[in-house]
């Protein structure tokens, strides 16, 4: 196998609680004002990154955001103390000091689109940070964002990083989640693949429910970016049919990996005839398009929804197949689980399962595939990547004991208007930026900080 995967994998916040910001997201809004347990949920994402790392994949660990972000609340007119800001926002907009705690920056998938030096005219990895701008909670996440991937992919040969899109509903950009690379070897030229919900300059089919948060001309933006070749990039619309019954991103209902595509029947405006330009444009490159595709009538939309099985990591083996990385939800479904076992049994592309217990992040709304941000690396991008941020057997127990330390089993949204825990947040993350090697990226930091 040439050229390899990296997966970087959000590290769950201090401040992760259940407060239903994501309209659209149907496991946000069920799970609404629940107990969230902030440890397990940072212990179970530590978890899958080391099996996953222990099994040869290349694995990073992108850390959390501070949270709450009170330069949001003071740029808003909330003013004073640290304490004084929070007492100000509990009083006057308690749903707001919610948005501005908000861990969803664990979902990196959302972190930025990445495009490989393969498939660029200058021959560097591209990275766009998302602007999230559908979401309030989410659209403050793009500056840190990509000063973090600046300081983890910091080799200016080989690293290009552009900021995010410019805000507003024309340009709603929703990043990785929303994006495909099809073909063969990690560091040989592939098919980009944009899928979109709207299109914002011209009418067409749209949900009616839910926001379609990826519009077309995001999705072309990114790519002009990242200088793609237009002969290898496509742009499919995804259903509005699901993105009203809650696939509010591609990556719910479709996921891939190389040749593979496994993908729900219902995944595309255009059905199977999406798919007909990209398997010709494969075949002109040597490879052939395996789409999987799910039947309604062995899956149902709201399984697929419930369980998140296209939620889920597709990771190439060095037999050739792909293993799939599923949430515990996609287990203990006896449809889909059935679905799966007869899947792997066929003797297809997919010939392995690994079940992860997910559910502190499952309830909030993201899977295996939203934990995690991909990035296609040659050998030599690979080393130059900040090499502390790259699972280990020490690194992973350094950040359990790390923690243990500072993080709370319970958390609810009264928690949040706490100065403590602001201080708690603070302290660990100056501890986590020395562990990481990543300088200075915090607003708190900049204004000197120390613990």
């Amino acid at each position: 196998m040439a050229g390899y995967e990296l997966n970087l994998d959000g590290l769950v916040g201090l401040t992760h609680h259940y407060a239903g910001l994501s309209f659209g997201n149907e496991a946000s809004t069920q799970h609404k004002n629940s107990l969230s347990n902030p440890k397990l949920a940072a212990k179970q994402g530590l978890l899958k990154m080391k099996t996953l790392a222990d099994l040869g994949y290349p694995q990073g660990v992108m850390p959390p955001q501070e949270r709450p972000f009170l330069p949001a609340l003071r740029q808003l007119g909330f003013s004073g103390s640290d304490g004084q800001v929070l007492s100000q926002v509990v009083r006057e907009a308690p749903r707001l000091l919610s948005a501005v705690s908000s861990a969803s920056s664990m979902w990196t998938a959302n972190a930025a689109t990445v495009s490989p030096s393969a498939d660029s005219a200058d021959g560097r990895v591209h990275f766009t940070a998302a602007n999230l701008n559908n979401k309030f909670h989410r659209a403050i996440e793009a500056e840190t964002t990509s000063a973090l991937l600046q300081r983890i992919f910091n080799h200016h040969r080989h690293f290009v990083h552009h900021q995010a899109l410019p805000g507003g509903e024309l340009f709603g950009d929703e990043g990785a989640a929303n994006h495909n690379r099809l073909g063969g070897d990690y560091d040989r030229p592939g098919v980009q693949v944009f899928v979109y919900g709207r299109r914002g300059m011209t009418t067409g089919s749209a949900p009616s429910r839910y926001p379609a948060r990826q519009t077309l001309e995001a999705s072309q933006a990114v790519a002009r970016l990242h200088q793609l070749d237009p002969g290898r990039t496509f742009f499919l619309q995804q259903n509005p049919e699901v993105i009203d019954r809650g696939v509010f991103h591609n990556d719910v209902i479709a996921v891939s990996n190389q040749q593979v595509l496994f993908y729900h029947q219902q995944a595309f405006m255009a059905g199977d005839s999406a798919l007909e330009p990209l398997r010709r444009q494969m075949g002109e490159m040597e490879y052939q398009l395996d789409a999987i595709q799910v039947p309604t009538e062995r899956v149902s939309v709201a399984d697929a929804v419930s369980t998140y099985l296209f939620n889920s990591q597709l990771l190439r083996k060095n037999n050739g197949k792909m293993l799939l990385v599923i949430p515990q939800e996609s287990r203990d479904h006896a449809g889909v689980w059935r679905y799966l076992s007869e899947l792997v049994a066929s003797g297809g592309a997919i010939d392995e399962i690994k079940v992860f217990d997910l559910r502190e992040s499952m309830r909030n709304g993201g899977g295996p595939a939203c934990l995690r941000l991909r990035v296609a690396l040659n050998e030599t991008e690979l080393k130059a990547v900040n090499p502390r941020v790259m699972m280990t057997p020490a690194l992973f127990a350094t950040l359990n004991d790390w923690v243990d330390r500072h993080y709370r089993d319970r958390l609810q949204l009264s928690d949040l208007a706490d100065p403590q825990l602001l201080q708690e947040g603070h302290q660990a993350l100056d501890e986590l930026t020395r562990i990481l090697d990543l300088g200075s990226v915090y607003h708190f930091q900049q204004n000197s900080f120390h613990g």
